[in-house]
């Protein structure tokens, strides 16, 4: 038994009138499945709610950054604090050492 070999573009001759007539049903469908989606959530257009999306991380960010640099702040002050107590202490130790002469 020989395989009957398909002679090259004989697909070519199909209908494809149905592929794009349920092709064309589809869109529809997707359209029309849309469309009740956005009436019946009032939906807004994406564009508004990404730009919601945006202050509200913008905010948390300025929030986040303010909160890190007061905390910077209160650091720096707190060492400046230490370091002239360590000063204080410096001296109160080495001045009796050199009234006594070393």
């Amino acid at each position: 038994m020989e395989a009957k070999l398909a002679k090259p573009g004989q697909g070519i001759g199909r209908d494809i009138g149905r592929s794009e007539a349920i092709e064309g049903d589809l869109d529809r469908l997707i359209e029309r499945r849309h469309d009740q989606r956005v009436t019946l959530e009032d939906e807004r257009p994406a564009e508004e709610a990404w730009q919601e999306s945006e202050r509200r991380q913008e905010a948390r960010s300025r929030e986040e950054n303010r909160a890190a640099w007061g905390g910077r702040v209160y650091h720096q002050e707190q060492a400046e604090r230490h370091r002239t107590v360590e000063r204080r202490q410096d001296r109160c130790y080495h001045e009796p050492q050199l009234r006594r002469g070393g």
